[in-house]
């Protein structure tokens, strides 16, 4: 597999991945949206299917990665090499930027409507500590399209979370294979591992939003950060460093638990 390879198949599966996770985000959230209010279980079949396109998008190409966690799984697994390590991440940021930039072309008019209508900015919340009704807010009425953040702010409680939630994912891609004499899965395991992230967003993504890809969370939240939004309040840069370093602890666990579990 060269460079070439990697930077173009995890940049355009990555784009797409965060192009229809955003997107699902963006319709359930943003006003005069078709499917505003669809709720939880449509967010989580969401990115199910955003995993799934990415993965076939990328799959022949550069392995379809899509995630610093599962490459770092597949590192310490010995499935890819360190060397190539830099490229492959350096790539899935780029595309999960670039796919969060079509997120808010694609919803621009309802972006638009949302953040100027009386009702969702007299709903934002304070930043803590301020008293001044004119102070600016604190996450911003939009930033969950772009990234996550926990219902209850414990960074300890929302690393182990994020942890625990990366392991089952990475190990299971690491697993596939296993089944069918080492071999793999082939197109079938794009479906496995889409059907794993619905499980994972539907069992334990409801303390943190279950970010378990640290370009997903990051690359989006550097663009929500730059996109000229009016009203759309604070980036939470606070909580940023959570849904990098948890699945990055995750991933590395994962392939450490594949190669004395399971070689």
């Amino acid at each position: 597999m060269s460079s070439s390879d990697i930077f173009i198949g995890e940049t355009i599966g990555t784009a797409v991945l965060i192009l229809l996770g955003g997107g699902v985000c963006a319709a359930v959230t943003l006003k005069r949206s078709k499917a505003k209010d669809a709720g939880w279980v449509a967010i989580t079949f969401g990115w199910g299917f955003a995993v799934l396109t990415g993965a076939y998008l990328a799959g022949g190409v550069s392995g379809a990665h899509l995630n610093p966690a599962v490459t770092l799984g597949l590192a310490v697994e010995g499935g890819t090499k360190w060397s190539d390590v830099p490229l492959y991440l350096a790539s899935q940021l780029l595309g999960a930027m670039i796919g969060a930039v079509l997120v808010w072309v694609t919803y621009l008019g309802q972006f638009k409507a949302h953040l100027t209508d009386p009702e969702i900015l007299a709903a934002q919340p304070v930043e803590e500590g301020m008293v001044d009704q004119k102070a600016a807010p604190a996450a911003g009425p939009v930033l969950g399209i772009f990234s996550t953040g926990p219902e209850i702010r414990n960074y300890v409680q929302n690393v182990l979370t994020e942890v625990i939630a990366t392991v089952v994912l990475v190990l299971a891609i690491l697993t596939q294979g296993l089944n069918d004499g080492g071999n793999g899965l082939g197109v079938l395991g794009g479906l496995i591992t889409a059907f794993v992230v619905v499980g994972i967003g539907l069992s334990l993504g409801g303390p943190t939003g279950y970010a378990i890809n640290p370009v997903r969370d990051l690359g989006p939240r550097i663009v929500h950060s730059l996109l000229p939004l009016p009203n759309k309040g604070s980036s939470d840069w606070s909580y940023a460093w959570v849904p990098v370093v948890g699945p990055l602890i995750g991933g590395a666990i994962a392939g450490g638990l594949y190669n004395v579990a399971f070689k």
